[in-house]
């Protein structure tokens, strides 16, 4: 336990539950669901409405072995090579050959997938895929239809939710396990300010953190909440460097900032090409998979053009589709593409790698739990090593509904527990708010010192610059700018510097390239020294604890028998 808290106020209203998830993508209400069908009492807190988390905006798919011909093994491969030598096999083992029927059971739940003329389900091929194994609805809107689909399941299921409430910090009991968690409610439903809801089992399903950069494709709630109330609980994290750069984002201008339209990978995999500003194609000849190549190949092909070329960005070329193709297959990225201006079926897109997705975050086992007893993570605010290095494309919202399924069947077998009550740390420190503007700050400082091109240099920067800010916070504000004051955009900021210390610690000690990390200082990949994990925890000082795993395999995180 480190004792650090969030700066606010003592909760003012408390609920009890069995188990409280933590938001409300594929992975929370997936869990939610599971755990109420076995008659526990789930509560799920999300911190805007049920369907505003990530999940709805995955365009592309989800990856499974459905098809004829494929196999479990054959999207293991794939995952493995996607991963860079750093996948947990035996996560990896668990993803594929649980998933297609995991799908099954989400289709169960009302989930509706495109379909083939003879009624099976339509597969298409993204990055990094061998076989066409990505499962679709709407044609670019499957993160819509599951949200959709699992929303109205927790609302027949008479599911209890509480809509528009940020996370703040998990309670522990007097023998150091989860009690439950902290929140705001802003001003939204049946509470108001700080509360609690107590439980004996805590499920972490917070989405990402791609807001700590200034263009992302993330939704602005991606604030790295659940990384950072994980860090402060004394939970460990891992691999944080390792965020993938989507390589096919809609290019806005120069200097825009904020959530950035996605250009899902499944447009590459219908046959659509990347181009220079001369209709040249550059990735044929870098990998045996050209446009299809794993994300990082992709992203560092397109930047290095952009460099030789002293341009911003590169095309991405689907005029041959026709109308007809792009009305009724990706009619959002249509959609979208057109509110800015541009026409894809008479015109090139212009395209630029933007800040994606988190492969790292806390460190799980196989049934998701962390290294704090009764606080489980899943979903991209997990790292349970099935990404390694580099996520394979679909693989996430498996990977959400795979391991949640496992969450809830521990969970369920653990119960019931009384939670132990609340207890105070002995000590409590507080975590100093950030100054005002700093929000801002931040992600332009990641976006120059750790986006897709890093170096020793740039990273040492940027920890300097975070370090700088997190000293004003401490001394309470400076000459010019005032400390925050407690508050939803406080903790945010909190939060997102938190993880982005985290991050450039660990993208400093990585002294090589792998996977979506790329030191152009060290630009190879080092099996000897680095085919292992970084592994981070907050002390309570409130330094940063780095250290490195022996070997490419996760140390257990509990005393509990590793699963085969």
């Amino acid at each position: 336990m480190t004792g650090i808290r969030l700066h606010a106020p003592a909760p003012g209203w408390a609920i009890d539950a069995d188990v409280v998830v933590v938001g409300s993508g594929v992975a929370g209400l997936t869990a939610a669901l599971r755990c109420t069908a076995a008659g526990l009492r789930a509560v799920v807190v999300t911190k805007a409405r049920l369907d505003d988390g990530s999940t709805r905006w995955a365009q592309g798919g989800i990856a499974a072995a459905l098809g004829e011909g494929d196999t479990p093994e054959q999207h293991l491969d794939d995952t493995l090579v996607a991963g860079a030598g750093l996948c947990d096999e035996r996560a990896v083992h668990v993803l594929v050959t649980e998933g297609p029927d995991a799908v099954r059971r989400l289709i169960a739940t009302g989930a509706d997938f495109d379909k083939t003329a003879d009624g099976e389900i339509a597969l298409t091929r993204e990055g990094g895929h061998h076989r066409r194994r990505i499962a679709h609805a709407g044609g670019d809107a499957t993160g819509a239809e599951i949200s959709r689909a699992l929303v109205e399941a927790i609302r027949d299921r008479g599911v209890r939710t509480i809509e528009h409430a940020l996370v703040l910090d998990l309670l522990r009991d007097a023998e150091g396990r989860t009690a439950g968690v902290t929140l705001h409610v802003m001003g939204e439903g049946q509470h108001d300010g700080v509360g609690a809801v107590h439980a004996p089992a805590v499920v972490l399903a917070t989405g990402g953190m791609g807001q700590v950069f200034s263009a992302t494709t993330n939704p602005a709630v991606s604030t790295g909440d659940g990384v950072a109330l994980a860090l402060r609980a004394g939970a460990e994290v891992s691999d944080l460097e390792f965020v993938q750069f989507h390589p096919t984002v809609l290019f806005l201008g120069a200097g825009s900032e904020g959530q950035q339209p996605l250009v899902s990978e499944a447009v590459r995999g219908e046959g659509a090409h990347l181009v220079d500003a001369d209709g040249v194609r550059f990735m044929t000849g870098q990998h045996e998979l050209a446009e299809l190549a794993p994300r990082d190949i992709v992203a560092k092909a397109i930047t290095r053009r952009m460099q030789e070329h002293g341009t911003e960005n590169m095309y991405l070329d689907a005029r041959h589709f026709g109308a007809e193709m792009w009305e009724e297959r990706f009619p959002t990225i249509l959609a979208a593409c057109r509110s800015h201006g541009i026409d894809p079926v008479t015109e090139p897109i212009p395209v630029a790698p933007a800040a994606h997705y988190a492969s790292g975050g806390v460190r799980t086992d196989l049934r998701g739990r962390t290294t704090v007893p009764g606080l489980y993570a899943c979903g991209e605010v997990a790292c349970t090593g099935v990404h390694g290095a580099n996520r394979l494309a679909s693989n996430s919202l498996l990977e959400g509904l795979v391991f949640a399924e496992r969450i809830a069947d521990d969970v369920i077998a653990s119960a019931p527990r009384v939670p132990g009550a609340p207890v105070p740390h002995a000590t409590p420190v507080t975590l100093p708010l950030p100054v005002a503007g700093a929000r801002t700050r931040i992600q332009r400082i990641m976006t120059a010192g750790a986006g897709v091109l890093r170096s020793e240099a740039s990273l040492r920067e940027a920890a300097e610059a975070l370090d700088a800010l997190h000293s004003d916070a401490v001394a309470g504000g400076t000459d010019d700018t005032k400390a925050g004051e407690p508050g939803v955009d406080a903790w945010e900021t909190t939060n997102l510097l938190c993880v982005s210390r985290v991050l450039v610690a660990a993208a400093r000690r990585r002294e090589e390239t792998r996977g979506c990390h790329w030191r152009e200082d060290h630009p190879d990949r080092d099996d000897t020294d680095w085919r292992r994990h970084l592994v981070v925890r907050l002390t309570p000082e409130r330094t940063l604890d780095v250290r490195t795993t022996g070997t490419h395999d996760f140390p257990p995180t509990s005393e509990a028998p590793r699963e085969p």
